[in-house]
């Protein structure tokens, strides 16, 4: 036997040995964020490290992580990325992570005034995303890819004349929800009382302001639907239309 092979194979072998241990001794207390440290050693930051979570069944955060809702219901094989923030504003409700749900670096998710963030297994939420319950709960379902900078918003601010927008009340007209395997793409605001079918797909930069049926792909300032994934509908919808479109998605 190649002497190479095996030695390699060696390698291999106590490098995941290596991570699954710093990985089982991580955690969010001084010596678990130390442990983290060692685990990420010699790696990329991003997707490089996500498969830590699948090391252990209480998952993997990164050393910078900050949970500070003492409501945070998390599943197993969960990941959270670099500067994570969990956090509960004035009468906040609880933030719940379905198993192996991946939170990648710098997104914000905030509860506030009774309202609650529920996020379903296997789904995947990209850097620099912000998800802002106020009054009205926000629910993403399972398997959901959400792009980077992405932002949800559950509530508004009071408008009327003669008073100084952030000294008024804040107001909602209702929860949103995205169903189960939707896709939605850099970029884009999605704000109070929306329903975004499952599987449907929101074009980068597109802020969803009206309900999107399930299936949907939907685009633009304020998003419209401008066909349906192929096999659903495709009536009216030309190859070239669907090139166009997911030229459009990411």
């Amino acid at each position: 036997m190649d002497i190479r092979y095996v030695w390699r194979r060696m390698v291999r072998l106590f490098y995941r040995r290596w991570i699954a241990f710093w990985v089982g001794q991580s955690g969010l207390g001084v010596g678990g964020r130390l442990a983290a440290r060692i685990a990420c050693l010699g790696t990329l930051p991003f997707h490089h490290r996500s498969h830590f979570a699948n090391h252990s069944s209480k998952g993997f955060f990164a050393p910078t992580v900050v949970i500070s809702n003492p409501e945070t219901s998390i599943g197993k094989h969960v990941y959270l990325g670099d500067r994570v923030m969990i956090t509960r504003n004035t009468a906040g409700g609880g933030v719940k992570l379905g198993d192996r749900v991946h939170l990648y670096g710098d997104s914000c998710f905030e509860t506030g005034l009774g309202a609650n963030i529920h996020i379903g297994q296997g789904t995947h939420i990209q850097p620099g995303c912000r998800i802002h319950a106020f009054i009205s709960d926000i629910t993403i379902g399972s398997h959901v890819e959400i792009a980077p900078n992405c932002a949800f918003y559950s509530y508004d601010h009071g408008m009327m004349v003669g008073k100084p927008i952030m000294d008024q009340p804040l107001t909602s007209k209702g929860r949103i929800v995205v169903g189960e395997g939707a896709w939605i793409g850099h970029g884009v605001a999605v704000l109070q009382g929306v329903r975004i079918g499952a599987g449907a797909i929101i074009g980068a930069g597109a802020v969803v302001i009206d309900d999107i049926p399930e299936n949907a792909i939907a685009v633009g300032v304020p998003a419209r639907v401008v066909g349906y994934r192929p096999g659903v509908q495709e009536d009216g919808f030309s190859k070239s239309d669907a090139r166009k479109i997911s030229a459009i998605v990411l």
